[in-house]
């Protein structure tokens, strides 16, 4: 089979490598300023390279005019979309061509935060208060019924970018009016205080065959907004939060129409009321290295796995999932003031994983035992904060 992969982030060095090892050809598009990035070169056949990688009419009219081209000469089978950012463009291709996958109107509720919150809302999955910001009757009329504070969101953007929390009517208004005509891009959504959850799972036939509980212990928003330190953990196997999200988790997958796919979902276990509400999902690896934590707690390489459910499926072959570990892991990271940070400090033995990244330092650590996760987890926090910690404004948009 031929994969065209898109990836306009530098990621996803497993998949392409378990792609080509599974006997396909491997194409890549990706933007014009990674062409010299350190990607498998060995397991990709061909490069093809965008100058603008944004989702917008024109270039995506420009991506299939260039896909048109590609399949005068060649043959492909499967698309496939590496990151976040580049969902809509796979999603738009395997439309306009006719290839097999997820089309444009499933792909929004991996995508739109409001897809995702109407389709979970019409399934009876809990999720926090919401509105889309077309209407003015509409947002007065959340105002007046949901408690403050709120949270301003865009729809297609990743992780905590481009959201900003507001606590009044005002504000919000103040907020709305700023984004001008781009406000149907965004929603507002209650802030409820809780304890934030990811399941990092694979599907096949529409079934969740792979799930992993985890809780961070800094979100994404509080690190990109507060300048403090990631940290997420494998939770307790068993325990009443791991089995409910494992069951709330294979039920979400299922109602957005899930059907071959790695996945990384989002929910918040809610202070007020002790419930869980869904947050967000998408269908693609977890970022921020999770995909790591994960393989070191369960010895499976999401990455690689995604890369042969793709195979199987094309092929019509079945698909067997590798032995499943039940280690617990954690994970510490940090932007760092030094270029490159000495971590050769950091020595225990449970020390599974290291970062090797310009200006970040970061650990994944793994044992049999959560609380020795745990314990490690506050020790480097606390000696990341002393030694090397340094914190940014948070960026509007991404970049590569």
């Amino acid at each position: 089979m031929t994969f065209l992969c898109i990836s306009c982030y530098f990621k996803g060095v497993d998949f392409l490598r378990a792609c080509k090892e599974a006997g396909n050809t491997v194409f890549l598009v990706t933007h014009k300023a990674l062409e010299h990035d350190p990607w498998p070169r060995e397991s990709i056949d061909e490069f093809f390279y965008m100058e603008d990688d944004s989702n917008t009419p024109a270039n995506l009219g420009n991506l299939a005019l260039g896909m048109s081209w590609l399949m005068r000469s060649r043959q492909v089978d499967r698309i496939v979309a590496l990151d976040d950012f580049d969902v809509e463009k796979a999603a738009y291709l395997r439309e306009e061509f006719r290839i097999p996958g997820m089309g444009q109107t499933t792909a929004r509720h991996f995508r739109d935060k409001l897809a995702m919150r109407q389709k979970a809302a019409d399934e009876g999955i809990p999720v926090p208060a919401f509105s889309a910001l077309f209407n003015d009757e509409a947002i007065n009329r959340f105002v007046s019924t949901v408690p403050a504070p709120w949270v301003v969101k865009p729809r297609a953007e990743a992780s905590a970018l481009g959201i900003k929390k507001v606590y009044s009517a005002e504000e919000l208004w103040k907020v709305i009016h700023e984004l001008g005509d781009k406000r149907y891009q965004y929603l507002v959504e209650q802030f409820k205080p809780g304890n934030v959850y990811h399941v990092d799972a694979l599907s096949v036939d529409g079934k969740m065959v792979f799930g992993r509980v985890s809780q961070y212990l800094s979100t994404p928003f509080e690190v990109a907004h507060g300048g403090g330190i990631f940290r997420s953990h494998t939770v307790d196997y068993g325990s009443e939060e791991e089995k409910a999200l494992q069951a709330l988790n294979a039920r979400v997958l299922q109602a957005f129409g899930m059907k071959f796919s790695a996945s990384h979902t989002e929910y918040i276990h809610c202070h007020e009321d002790g419930k869980f509400y869904f947050l967000e999902t998408s269908s693609r690896v977890g970022g921020a290295h999770l995909a790591e934590m994960v393989e070191a707690s369960s010895g499976i390489n999401l990455w690689g796995e995604w890369a042969r459910i793709e195979t199987a499926m094309a092929t019509g072959r079945p698909y067997q999932l590798p032995e499943v570990r039940y280690d617990y892991a954690g994970i510490v990271v940090s932007l760092s003031r030094f270029e490159w940070p000495d971590q050769s400090g950091f020595t225990e033995p449970e020390i599974a994983w290291r970062i090797n990244k310009k200006h970040h330092v970061g650990l994944i650590v793994r044992s049999d035992r959560r609380e020795r996760v745990l314990e490690l987890l506050d020790q480097y926090a606390e000696r990341i904060h002393r030694d090397f910690h340094a914190s940014a404004p948070a960026p509007d948009k991404p970049s590569h």
